[in-house]
């Protein structure tokens, strides 16, 4: 029933363009074409979502691992942190899909699909800034903290664990919801090695219907929606842990 009910939801308001030099026939859930046509573009949106979703929790994990040496007294685990920051938010993220895809294999010696190589460049490219977001997040909290916990025999890392990381984390909640967006947009990237995604889904209904104005107007409403959705649960998430807080 989803099936059949969610495109006609989405795009019935489309249904009345048809005519004159517009083709939004190509897009009308209420022909049997256009049906098969909107849900065609949305069979795109699974891989989209798995793709941003798996990157982001990928690239946390290394913004973090990342963003603790920045942290250090010691000049050369500052130093990394610095270089991996600087140099992977230099390399254009459209640039770094192409040589994971194309020239990892060869200098590893091993085969990525598509998926794989599209998550490993976005997760790579993001973490840098995840780095920086963590960083940011960590050094804000005040070193009372560390020193209440230093006074209850914690270590470092149940320090961070229980005590820096949870309040971090709260201040930068919102940061990390814009870094999933980015992704989520960033993610349309991926068509470019033939993921099927979103974009991609939308550029071969172009090559066979020849209609990229109505096509893509549908792209941009797939996109908005479903940012508005995950923008909505990161400002619900937000709300919960404030009120967590207070209790």
């Amino acid at each position: 029933m989803f099936k059949k009910l969610f495109p006609l939801l989405l795009l019935v308001p489309l249904s009345g363009c048809a005519g004159g030099n517009w083709g939004w026939y190509v897009v009308d859930p209420t022909t049997t074409s256009g049906y098969n046509n909107v849900w065609f573009l949305l069979t795109g949106l699974y891989y989209t979502v798995l793709l941003s979703v798996t990157a982001i929790v990928i690239s946390i994990v290394i913004g973090l691992l990342v963003a603790l040496p920045g942290l250090s007294t010691n000049k050369y685990l500052r130093g990394f942190n610095r270089v991996y920051v600087e140099f992977v938010r230099a390399v254009p993220i459209l640039v770094l899909i192409l040589w994971v895809y194309y020239g990892l294999p060869q200098l590893a010696g091993i085969a990525i699909g598509v998926f794989w190589a599209g998550v490993i460049a976005l997760a790579l490219s993001d973490s840098a800034f995840e780095a920086e977001i963590f960083r940011a997040g960590i050094q804000s909290i005040d070193k009372g903290q560390y020193e209440a916990s230093h006074s209850i025999s914690l270590n470092y890392y149940d320090t961070m664990r229980f005590v820096i990381l949870p309040q971090a984390i709260r201040r930068i909640l919102p940061a990390l919801g814009n870094q999933l967006v980015y992704m989520l947009k960033m993610s349309s990237l991926v068509s470019v090695i033939g993921m099927q995604e979103l974009t991609r889904k939308a550029n071969e209904l172009v090559v066979t219907e020849y209609r990229p104005l109505e096509i893509y107007t549908i792209l941009v409403l797939e996109y908005l929606v479903l940012i508005l959705i995950v923008s909505a649960g990161v400002r619900w998430l937000e709300r919960r842990m404030q009120t967590d807080e207070r209790n």
